[in-house]
């Protein structure tokens, strides 16, 4: 796990080009603390800060090939590469680390683009080819490592974040209302978006080619949640699922360094945790998240398992104060609007784990979206079954389709079944399983100057997708949690860049693509989709204490604006001025007032749902004004970093008198 940076075609003269790629790193020097380097020829500048996973000796990077065509700066990891490896050595490819690093490097060498649907990884990375004067940038398919770019006069940028961006002379951020549109109804950018003017995203399963200032976007391959249904008995399903995400696990442990575990107390973290006690040669940590407010705790269920499988287990007890505290610094690494504050305690815990001397954890992300674990799965399958449903079958369904929230109670039932007798049939074309929740991003909306169609630029997405149309209602839904709250919330804001921010890898079991195809083998064939993952309960019946495997799902939530209420950080003055507020490119400084002073008076338990997301999108993107646009380390929050010392430079310019040292 790593960072990368870099530019080509720019208009810098070339010896500013060393210290400009080095403060570029700087800015990312939290994601890679054990190393750092960079590569120049007369074309491009690209380095990379290391986090020391896999071949803690010789994977320094920039990585070059033996002729010097080629050089790579990789983040991120590549799970199968023991096996690539030896294939490629039978092709007669040269080996002189034992880096999964250089597995990627002649992989590229050997097959060029085909070797990405190759690749079981998490990773992001540039490649280039002095020889042809072509730079490649390729992400994973789910979209696990984040990568950024932006093209101009000046020349073409492209980060792991975008605050790399910031060293590089002449560049400004500037907040982007349309993008704001879009975050504040989806909760999170479009795959290939951000919050920012010029910037994008490589989009998950993304490859980008630059030639002489030009770039050309390719997808090497499409997001398919169908399979051919598996053909065997429900046993031989569980027994098919248990294997598959063992042979996950069992990957993913390849490390040189200990890996931990990401404890929450729910099935899905307890099933990665057993699969790692039975797999690793080393006692197994875990680590979790407590809270001061017992509502929102699991600590119970999480030392539970963490004393049946025998693992040693640490937590950190949350409070509202530490979210006031740190959410500064958590929307500086997350760099897009939040709409609640769940990536705070993320970022303090892999602080936590990294202290306790870890840096590489697994976790059970993408197995709701893998295994259909959302309610919101139930309440589409409701929704497109509703007019043909008995009204006492309606009753039975709705009183189990969201025990967690209280606005489902009995009390609530004759308006819940009106409601969802309203949206019984699709109004936005693609998105019946979303329209929903969709509507408290229509209440955010009115926090922008610009109240059109929110949902415009999903729509023309899913519309141009090949064979989108035809799937299920709840494949479509599996679909638009893939590309939209997955990749670009619970894997990047609450996930990998929490994570980073303290230089701790996460890594995925259930987003191994083989666990997401058996997944989409099973998943309805054995029951009608009303038993939360019943194949995964069935596949680790009795490898598990009965609470994960018998308790329905808690989702995970933090404290959310209540805390602000209580603790009235000065940066509060941010949304509470409007002064401040006419500061934001696109927001209505008017609605956006009344909507934070509403909030700050009103008792906590009467602040709505969509109020309180309204709130922190408000207050994230007030702080990002702060920290990106206006520059403000002040609202940063985040403790200064260790000095960037570079170790490996590859200088290929023509006039350079250092030639591939070190």
């Amino acid at each position: 796990m790593c960072g990368i940076a870099g530019f080509a075609s720019s208009s810098l003269h070339t010896d500013s080009r060393p210290g400009v790629i080095t403060a570029m790193l700087s800015e990312i020097h939290h994601r890679g603390p054990d190393g750092a380097g960079y590569y120049l020829d007369d074309d491009v500048a690209m380095g990379t800060v290391r986090l020391s996973i896999v071949d803690l000796v010789t994977g320094a990077q920039p990585m070059s090939d033996a002729t010097e065509r080629y050089a790579i700066c990789f983040n991120g990891e590549l799970y199968n590469y023991l096996e690539l490896r030896e294939e490629l050595r039978a092709l007669g490819r040269p080996f002189r680390t034992r880096s999964d690093t250089e597995v990627v490097l002649q992989a590229w060498i050997q097959w060029g683009p085909a070797c990405l649907p190759r690749f079981n990884g998490a990773f992001a990375f540039a490649v280039r080819d002095a020889v042809g004067d072509e730079l490649f940038l390729a992400r994973d398919r789910y979209g696990k490592r984040p990568l950024f770019y932006t093209a101009g006069r000046d020349g073409f940028l492209f980060a792991s974040e975008m605050k790399a961006f910031r060293a590089y002379p002449g560049f400004r951020f500037a907040l982007d209302p349309h993008e704001l549109k879009s975050v504040f109804g989806l909760w999170t950018p479009l795959p290939d978006r951000s919050p920012f003017k010029g910037v994008r995203q490589l989009p998950p399963g993304g490859l980008l080619t630059v030639r002489a200032g030009r770039t050309a976007l390719h997808t090497y391959e499409e997001l398919a949640v169908e399979a051919e249904p598996f053909a065997g008995t429900a046993a031989q399903a569980a027994a098919f699922v248990r294997e598959t995400l063992r042979s996950s696990v069992e990957v993913r442990l390849r490390s040189d360094v200990e890996v931990g575990v990401y404890l929450s107390g729910g099935l899905d973290s307890s099933i990665v945790t057993r699969l790692a006690t039975d797999l690793s040669p080393h006692e197994v940590r875990t680590f979790s998240v407590e809270f001061e407010n017992r509502s929102l705790d699991e600590s119970d269920s999480q030392r539970s398992v963490a004393r049946y499988l025998g693992t040693r287990h640490s937590s950190i007890v949350v409070s509202t104060a530490d979210i006031t505290e740190n959410f500064p610094a958590a929307v500086h690494h997350a760099e897009v609007p939040v709409f609640r504050t769940a990536l705070v305690p993320m970022y303090l815990l892999s602080r936590h784990v990294r202290e306790a001397g870890t840096k590489t954890i697994l976790s059970g992300e993408g197995a709701d979206e893998a295994f259909l674990g959302y309610s919101l799965f139930r309440e589409t399958m409701l929704r497109a079954a509703w007019n043909g449903l008995p009204d006492e079958e309606r009753d039975r369904r709705i009183a189990v389709l969201h025990p967690e929230l209280s606005h489902f109670g009995p009390e609530h039932r004759t308006h819940m079944k009106g409601l969802l007798s309203q949206f019984s049939s699709e109004r936005l074309p693609g998105l019946f399983s979303h329209e929903l929740r969709y509507q408290n991003g229509r209440f955010v909306q009115r926090l922008l100057k610009d109240r059109s169609e929110p949902f415009a630029d999903l729509l023309a997405l899913v519309g141009n997708t090949p064979g989108y149309a035809a799937l299920s209602p709840t494949q479509k839904a599996q679909w638009l949690e893939f590309k939209t709250l997955l990749a670009g919330y619970l894997l990047s804001s609450q996930g990998e860049r929490m994570g980073l921010a303290h230089g701790v890898e996460n890594r995925c079991p259930f987003l191994d693509p083989a666990v997401v195809r058996a997944a989409a083998s099973v998943n309805l064939r054995f029951d009608d989709g009303w038993e939360e993952k019943a194949i995964l309960k069935e596949a680790f019946k009795g490898l598990l204490p009965a609470d994960p495997l018998t308790r329905r799902k808690q989702p995970y939530r933090a404290p959310g604006s209540g805390s602000f209420q209580e603790h009235r950080p000065d940066y509060l003055e941010l949304v509470l001025s409007g002064r401040e507020l006419k500061e934001i490119d696109g927001i209505d400084p008017v609605f956006a007032e009344r909507l934070a002073a509403k909030v700050m008076s009103t008792p906590v338990a009467d602040i709505s749902t969509k109020e309180d997301h309204a709130f922190i999108h408000l207050l994230s993107t007030a702080l990002l004004n702060q920290q990106f646009v206006r520059d403000r380390s002040d609202y940063m929050r985040t403790p200064p970093d260790t000095e960037l010392k570079v170790t490996t430079v590859v200088d290929r310019r023509r006039a350079a008198s250092l030639i591939g040292g070190k």
